[in-house]
């Protein structure tokens, strides 16, 4: 195989037993010659949970590619969930996590290596990077990771944690790019109809208020309307009072008037018998 890339020798060292990793890099240099060699050699020896999750990305290449697809998906889609709805997501991504760590652990296993209680914590505590992180997928992805990774490790941490280049993810996916796009659009129409309905609710709530404002002005009126007509009836009864007192001043100030001489003439007599007891 003098004719494999450095990354495609890498990966198969880093899945091969680990007793058998030095005598296998120094074969591996022997073939490839010249400068591959000396990059060969320079290898260092995977960790445990490095060589647990390398075995897990060359014998279930498929099943850990799916899994990190969904892990972008997520990504993707968090931007837009509220606190419930991402606290959802991070129990159920800790599951799944934690289950592919199982898997991992199992098929190493399987080769006959004991897999201790911390490991399979740094086997999670890779996957769980890598569904964090876009390079830290890549990393997982291409079975040369030297150690374990963290979630909050940087970009540099990653960088030193695998051999060879870090493969895009992406470009490494088997699902057809329509189906991919497919699922994108899928997405972008589940955005789309959560927006349009948050802003369904939003004029919704705007109609209600405005709706119970119109019908406090309505019923208003209602109350102005009977107020009106009750303030009419009391004016025409005003009117015809009026009317009515109208019509009796005419012979009011008559009878006045005649009161008025009566009290005139019965002043003139009164004096003229004043007068006339004096003259006796």
């Amino acid at each position: 195989m003098a004719d494999a890339s450095f990354e495609e020798i890498a990966a198969a060292l880093y899945s091969g037993p680990p007793g058998e990793f030095v005598a296998a890099r120094k074969a591996r240099a022997d073939e490839a010659g010249g400068e591959l060699a000396s990059r060969i050699l320079a290898l260092r020896k995977p960790s445990i949970a490095a060589w647990v999750v390398n075995v897990f990305a060359h014998e279930r290449a498929a099943q850990l590619g799916e899994a990190l697809r969904l892990a972008g998906e997520l990504r993707e889609a968090q931007d837009d969930l509220d606190a419930a709805a991402l606290a959802k997501l991070g129990r159920e991504r800790r599951v799944l996590t934690r289950r592919l760590a199982e898997m991992a652990a199992d098929v190493a296993g399987s080769r006959g290596e004991r897999i201790t209680p911390a490991t399979l914590d740094a086997v999670q505590s890779s996957i769980s990077a890598a569904f964090f992180d876009t390079a830290a997928a890549g990393a997982v992805a291409s079975g040369r990771l030297i150690r374990a990774l963290e979630p909050s490790g940087t970009a540099e941490d990653v960088r030193d944690s695998v051999a060879g280049d870090i493969p895009d993810v992406d470009s490494m996916a088997e699902q057809p790019p329509d189906e991919l796009q497919q699922r994108r659009e899928r997405r972008e129409a589940d955005r789309r109809v959560v927006a349009s309905e948050r802003e369904l609710a939003v004029a919704e709530k705007k109609l209600a208020a405005r709706a119970k404002a119109l019908r406090a002005l309505q019923a208003k009126v209602e109350e102005l309307s009977e107020t009106e007509s009750e303030l009419e009836a009391e004016l025409a009864r005003v009117r015809d009072e009026a009317a009515h007192v109208e019509r009796d001043i005419a012979p009011a100030t008559a009878e006045h008037a005649a009161a008025v001489e009566q009290v005139d003439a019965a002043r003139s007599a009164a004096a003229d018998a004043r007068a006339a007891r004096e003259a006796l």
